[in-house]
């Protein structure tokens, strides 16, 4: 790769809130799936230069950006780094970043800044949460705990509304969104909940964000499988087109939610999935969103557990390899001797701009996507 010296949907943004320039493989076979030795080494290799960057970029307070869900996608980038190799017990500066993010722990469970960014409590106490709960440190079960309760107490209760079972931004009661109920659900499942109730509630939410008429009670909804932004119809692909962040979102949350893979509303998605894939964009929104997508993505399609992608055309694709050899090929090399590396979108929307959001976006998502070698 040549190297170069050029060098977060807010959070909706933190897309908030992880792939690729490689063409796909042209045959109706998979690439060989068993063995993904050299892959990994050069996945690795990503990882460690943009973690490298990464450290660089934190403030002297702990926190990257003066902001605490930029800090947790940070820290869970290095706290799920695929060979383990940043433990908190053995890295200051995490610990330090975690120390601020508990500072940042309002009375009501919530973590976020008040006076800095009062409008993303969801996203920041979400993200926070499952840094939190990446360090495996009993010493924050508290903490945990009580944002666990934070995030919960956001869901909609009202059965007569739209929004039912949906968990918003948190500081603005009327937007409820699957961007930010993915990531709600990311943070409960993953930080050790089981609640049946918040799963169903957060179903019928599902449900209605998706391009699917049998199971959507709302007007709007088409029949491809795909997923929209909110029930109301609002699409960010316009009209109520469905879109591919927005449709590994409302995969992962209903295998999230605990309904099975084989279920027919899954596989709606899958095979909206199926006949859109692509590491090329955000399909419905070109650039906007990409690495945004590249997260969700890796994380949906591994938990979905199915090594390849048979598009609409008959050709298997091997996600994990297409999607890391994507975003490997769009790093951004440094010529220095720490070999630092960071990724950025030229598109600035949602906070794509920042490398540092990007950056964590697609650790995290070669972390999700990694498969080790057999």
């Amino acid at each position: 790769m040549t190297s170069k010296n050029r060098r977060k949907h807010a959070p909706i943004v933190l897309g908030l809130i992880i792939f690729i320039s490689q063409p796909f493989f042209g045959s109706s076979q998979a690439a060989d799936a068993s063995d993904y030795r050299e892959l990994n080494q050069q996945v690795i290799e990503a990882i460690d230069r943009g973690l490298n960057w990464l450290k660089l970029q934190q403030g002297e307070d702990g926190l990257f950006r003066d902001h605490p869900g930029l800090t947790a996608l940070a820290i869970s980038a290095f706290l799920r780094h695929p060979e383990n190799r940043f433990k908190e017990a053995e890295h200051p500066f995490i610990q330090k970043s975690i120390e601020a993010l508990l500072k940042l722990q309002q009375p009501n469970g919530g973590i976020y800044d008040v006076e800095k960014q009062p409008a993303l409590p969801n996203y920041n106490t979400s993200v926070a949460l499952l840094a939190l709960s990446d360090t495996n440190n009993p010493k924050y079960n508290d903490a945990i705990e009580n944002a666990q309760r934070f995030v919960k107490g956001l869901q909609v209760q009202d059965t007569n509304s739209v929004y039912y079972g949906g968990i918003g931004y948190g500081s603005r009661e009327t937007v409820h969104d699957l961007s930010n109920l993915n990531f709600a659900l990311q943070s409960l499942k993953e930080s050790g909940v089981e609640d049946q109730a918040v799963w169903d509630k957060a179903i019928k939410f599902l449900e209605r964000c998706q391009n699917n008429s049998e199971t959507n009670d709302q007007r709007w909804a088409g029949n491809d499988g795909g997923f929209i932004y909110a029930p109301d119809g609002e699409s960010k692909a316009g009209s109520n087109k469905s879109y591919a962040s927005m449709t590994y979102a409302g995969l992962l949350s209903f295998i999230y939610a605990n309904v099975d893979k084989n279920d027919p509303r899954v596989q709606a998605a899958v095979n909206w999935i199926k006949q859109h894939f692509t590491v090329e964009e955000n399909y419905g929104m070109g650039k906007q969103g990409l690495y945004y997508n590249y997260h969700t993505m890796a994380k949906a399609l591994k938990t979905y557990d199915e090594a390849v992608i048979v598009d609409a055309k008959g050709i298997s694709h091997d996600w994990y390899r297409v999607l890391a050899e994507k975003l490997i090929s769009e790093q951004i090399v440094l010529d220095t001797e720490q070999s630092q590396g960071y990724w950025q979108n030229s598109e600035a929307r949602w906070w794509e701009r920042d490398p540092v959001l990007v950056t964590s976006y697609s650790v995290l998502a070669l972390a999700a996507a990694y498969r080790p070698s057999s």
